[in-house]
């Protein structure tokens, strides 16, 4: 299980960003956040073809296969919608990783339990 903005965990950072300029603006090697896939289809489009690491937050399962088609590197989301996505991830091998936002440590076990491959502290 992968636990991103914890502070005794080391992970790459994601950096949120609004337009393609802002990508040269992120440190070598980071991880790109998109807020939503429809707003930033492009941004998704251009990483994709410039094999640039991004994670794209998701309010749909539909959103989901989307963003793992795309080849985002992690699909993020509520718990709720984790647990939804987790066995479809599973069942059409996405290569996309689901991460379930929380708000403290507590929630990390339910998650682990849920096989959820990673959480990500509120952003």
């Amino acid at each position: 299980m992968l636990i991103f903005g914890h502070k005794w965990i080391e992970l790459p950072k994601f950096y949120k960003i609004e337009t393609i300029d802002d990508i040269k603006e992120t440190p070598s090697n980071s991880t790109i956040l998109l807020s939503n896939l429809e707003e930033y289809i492009d941004i998704a489009k251009y990483c994709k073809k410039n094999s640039i690491p991004f994670a794209i937050e998701v309010n749909s399962i539909k959103d989901a296969i989307f963003s793992n088609l795309l080849n985002a590197k992690y699909i993020v989301t509520s718990k709720e919608l984790a647990k939804s996505i987790m066995p479809i991830a599973q069942n059409y091998l996405f290569d996309s990783l689901v991460l379930a936002k929380i708000n403290s440590e507590d929630e990390i076990e339910e998650m682990a339990k849920s096989g959820i491959d990673g959480v990500i502290f509120n952003l």
